[in-house]
């Protein structure tokens, strides 16, 4: 049975959805989360849990859009002239040479380049218009395999990971969010959306650290405060949790289900798992390998966090409107700054995983939430409206010089570890413009269904919620892309 909307007037085949709106429903979607009841999972005849390649998986974020032709999909490059048609422009950066044959990736990647025969390249991975580009709608699609807004509150792949494998260590949080602030920001509204467990409950949410240097401080009691009187503490907070009055507001299920955050929080402070957090308690050497930067410390914090047994963890580059990947003014000096950051601070990560021993069931994915293009907003054909529409059909200013318009046809994933063939490239896209995936698209049903397959979650995991299913790929559709797995 097909359950009409909650809001109608915001049918992503629409093309006027405004941000306004959006927030709006986002706000009701909350609300939803917050009156569901007990999800109950379904036993389907045909579901089968395959067996898990991984155990942890690493979602190496790029927040903003990142583009494949200035990143692992070079094109054919033109440097800076005053002049020159823009029609020209698919790669503002050189193509360099990789450890795997027939391979390039972008200049400024070059510590990636020197991994690139452990990973997996996709080329071909395509995202919709949802009607409007915005960021926030499909950064919502891409962590939960659903286009927002959504009738009841739906979990992020983490919370998914969470709830159906339950945590690898019963004191860490399976799910932990780093290097993303959710307040003070813009459309932060809109990142708390997706940022949740759903309606599986706060439980199975994040656990939120934005400044991975300060994390060890969000494991310990307050300053001055010692133990005994931060347990007091904990105790008449769960007194006021019980007799508060938002509890009405709650069904019993989602209130049972923030005590038990209370409780798992509560829990790690008391125990050694908690020096996972302290970035302290690394040699400088290692400091220094993974740089100063919030992405390269994230990217440390994340490997002693897997190392204890976190189940899933998003490190991003943070999400700013007209910050970071989402570039649309001065995209090529940009980029030179951005793959600076993250270049060595990925390429050690994968490094450490795999001397560690690790690599082979930690999964780690590269990704953003779509591509990006000179001179076409979304896709051939697309309605959706463009977000820098261009004067002129020449390259004046060096501002202009980059890729500054939302692509959907064609983006890049890059995946390591976890059961991912070593030294494989999947896909392509065209090389003149428009730059759209010509061979085996992978969308983002098939990319979550293959990731959670490696993690032994079958795509048609199915809860019941509100009377109805709730599947973990977008109706149970989504197929794993066989030929990425070992």
């Amino acid at each position: 049975m097909k359950h009409p909307s909650l809001f109608p007037e915001l049918d992503s085949r629409r093309p006027d959805l405004s941000r306004r709106t959006f927030l709006k429903a986002l706000s009701a979607s909350s609300l939803a989360a917050a009156m569901s009841g007990i999800p109950q999972a379904r036993a389907e005849d045909d579901v089968v849990q395959p067996a898990a390649k991984a155990d942890c998986c690493i979602l190496l974020w790029m927040a903003g859009g990142m583009a494949g032709p200035e990143t692992f999909d070079p094109k054919a490059y033109q440097p800076f002239e005053k002049g020159l048609p823009i029609s020209k422009i698919l790669s503002t950066f050189p193509a360099i040479n990789t450890t795997l044959d027939g391979v390039k990736i972008s200049q400024g990647l070059e510590e990636i380049a020197k991994l690139m025969d452990r990973a997996t390249l996709i080329r071909s991975h395509v995202q919709p218009d949802l009607g409007t580009i915005l960021h926030s709608r499909h950064q919502y699609h891409w962590h939960t395999g659903y286009v927002p807004p959504q009738t009841v509150a739906a979990p992020h792949i983490g919370a998914w990971m969470a709830k159906v494998l339950g945590p690898k260590n019963p004191v860490m949080p399976a799910f932990i969010n780093i290097g993303q602030r959710l307040e003070g920001i813009g459309e932060s509204e809109e990142l708390k959306a997706f940022t949740t467990g759903g309606f599986f409950g706060t439980e199975f949410g994040p656990f939120n650290l934005p400044y991975p240097d300060e994390a060890a401080r969000s494991v310990r009691p307050p300053e001055g405060m010692d133990a005994g009187r931060f347990s007091n503490r904990y105790a008449f907070y769960r007194k006021l949790v019980d007799r508060s009055p938002n509890r009405a507001f709650m069904s019993d299920y989602q209130q049972e289900s923030m005590l038990r955050a209370l409780e798992n929080a509560h829990r790690l402070l008391g125990s050694k798992e908690k020096d996972a957090f302290d970035l302290t308690l690394e040699p400088k050497q290692v400091l220094d390998a993974y740089g100063s930067g919030r992405f390269g410390r994230g990217c440390l914090l994340a490997r002693r966090l897997a190392e204890s047994g976190a189940r899933f963890i998003e490190v991003t580059t943070e999400y700013v409107p007209f910050v970071n990947w989402d570039t649309h003014e001065n995209g090529h000096d940009r980029l030179v700054k951005l793959k600076e950051e993250i270049d060595r601070p990925i390429a050690r990560l994968i490094r450490d995983l795999e001397e560690r021993g690790m690599l082979e069931r930690t999964l780690v994915v590269i990704a953003s939430e779509f591509s990006r293009d000179v001179m076409m907003e979304g896709a051939p054909g697309s309605t959706a409206k463009d977000q820098a529409a261009s004067k002129s059909e020449t390259l004046e200013l060096s501002v202009h010089y980059g890729l500054h318009r939302h692509f959907t046809g064609g983006s890049s994933v890059v995946m390591f570890g976890g059961g991912m063939k070593k030294g494989h490239l999947h896909g392509a896209t065209a090389e003149e413009r428009p730059l759209i995936a010509i061979k085996d698209p992978v969308t983002i049903p098939d990319l979550h269904a293959t990731i959670f397959t490696a993690m032994g979650i079958s795509p048609k995991t199915t809860y019941d919620i509100e009377k109805r299913p709730f599947y973990a790929t977008k109706d149970g559709l989504g197929k794993a892309v066989k030929t990425l797995l070992t």
